[in-house]
């Protein structure tokens, strides 16, 4: 339990820090679709992963709107999650997730271009959020309660290898 607090506090310091090493002209982060999350309308988001805490760190800072059924997906271990919006021009919906359902929505957060901002989040822990355009989850139909299993996507998934059904003989 002290190893999980000890990283969350040192991913807050990340959290903090990574505004002001991003003062300089930087173009914004966009990371490769590597997962997605399938409703059961059919429609599935394409999900940028942040996996990494420096990846974390910045998010959809300096970003354009996202469009239709594109987000980012942060992946955690058990914690309490709380997200803000500095440096993220566009409104978003932040879809807070345990155990493959959806617990809580932030819907339309407020771009914060200076600090102090405001931080949003459930009083209950979570192992994921993904940020979509702001109206996306409603539009969605992502509700508290909504499944919400997340599919990696494998290296094999992209080019899979094609193997005869019986071995070769000499």
């Amino acid at each position: 339990m002290r190893m999980r607090t000890l990283r969350h506090c040192l991913l807050f310091l990340v959290v903090l820090a990574a505004p002001a090493a991003l003062q300089a002209k930087q173009a914004p982060q966009v990371l490769p679709i590597e997962a997605e999350w399938c409703l059961p309308s059919g429609d599935c988001i394409q999900l940028e992963v942040a996996d990494e805490q420096h990846e974390q760190a910045i998010g959809l800072q300096l970003r354009g709107p996202l469009p239709p059924l594109r987000g980012m997906w942060f992946p955690f271990d058990d914690a309490l999650l709380r997200f803000w919006m500095h440096r993220t021009p566009e409104p978003l919906d932040m879809v807070f997730i345990n155990d493959n359902r959806v617990i809580a929505i932030e819907a339309n957060t407020t771009p914060c271009p200076r600090l102090p901002c405001r931080s949003y989040g459930p009083d209950q822990p979570g192992d994921g959020v993904v940020e979509l355009a702001a109206g996306e989850a409603s539009r969605l139909g992502i509700k508290v309660g909504s499944a919400a299993v997340i599919r990696p996507f494998k290296p094999s998934q992209a080019a899979p290898a094609t193997r005869p059904a019986t071995p070769a003989r000499d």
